[in-house]
């Protein structure tokens, strides 16, 4: 259970206030926030081009925000380089993958474990996560499906022993079955004390993983809050920009009021 479920009142892992992102003259993000806390899946959704990705590699530190914070475990990390955020334990699996295709299964999880923190996640474990690997342990990454080399991936990411996970466009290109197994080992993960940021186009799944959620549109957070407080109709709304002239407000960050669409969005 996250810290703002069992308290409301928890200190956030990571926090970002009034994040402002250009790409050149582009202004990817716009005056973005968010308190993601300990122990939640919280999930960024949105159509292509809505900002999630930016958003991520942004608090990964591959992107340099133009204004505002991003504060990890009570430390202001806006400046701090990528590999400075990873040693703190923000890890990242990247959209595409990004594994290295002539190594191995097993050596693509051994550069994850070269700059391993402290923690409970070895290589021996994910092979655990992912049986099907033990006896694929040597063959090339370049050889397997898409859905393996995700499992590669995420498996990479954990040995290193991150504290916040940043999976971005999980299901990305994967058949649904794929995507269905690949989220059921997301239990596992939470139990070993990760806190989970994922983007994911597919909202069904992101409504059943999530703890809470937020919705982006070019570049604006349009709907945010648990699954629980948001209808379908909200989430449809808020994904494609419908408005109504209402003017209705949103969910304070965190908080305890029912979760309504900013912007003019009606459910």
């Amino acid at each position: 259970m996250s810290g703002r479920d069992q308290t409301g009142t928890g200190a956030p892992l990571l926090e970002v206030r009034d994040l402002v992102v250009h790409h050149g003259q582009l202004r990817a993000l716009s005056g973005i926030s968010l308190a993601v806390y300990p122990g939640e899946v919280y999930a960024l959704i949105g159509a292509n081009g809505a900002g999630k990705s930016t958003l991520l590699r942004t608090i990964a530190g591959l992107h340099r925000p133009t204004s505002g914070t991003i504060s990890y475990d009570g430390r202001d990390v806006t400046g701090l380089r990528p590999e400075k955020r990873a040693g703190a334990g923000i890890v990242m699996v990247p959209e595409g993958r990004r594994l290295f295709p002539t190594l191995s299964l097993e050596d693509n999880l051994k550069v994850g474990a070269s700059y391993a923190r402290p923690g409970p996640w070895t290589i021996d474990r994910v092979l655990e996560l992912f049986p099907w690997m033990k006896e694929r342990r040597r063959q090339r990454a370049s050889q397997m499906s898409g859905g393996e080399q995700q499992s590669v991936a995420i498996g990479r990411a954990l040995v290193a022993n991150p504290r916040l996970l940043l999976l971005d466009e999980l299901s990305l290109g994967l058949a649904p079955v794929i995507v269905q197994r690949i989220y059921a080992t997301l239990p596992q993960v939470l139990e070993s004390g990760i806190t989970v940021l994922l983007v994911e186009q597919d909202v069904s799944q992101a409504l059943r993983a999530a703890t809470h959620l937020q919705c982006l549109l070019e570049g604006h957070t349009t709907l945010q809050g648990t699954p629980a407080e948001v209808t379908r109709e909200q989430v449809e709304a808020a994904y494609f920009g419908v408005t109504d002239g209402n003017g209705v407000s949103p969910a304070s960050h965190g908080g305890t009021t029912p979760l309504s669409p900013p912007n003019g969005i009606d459910a």
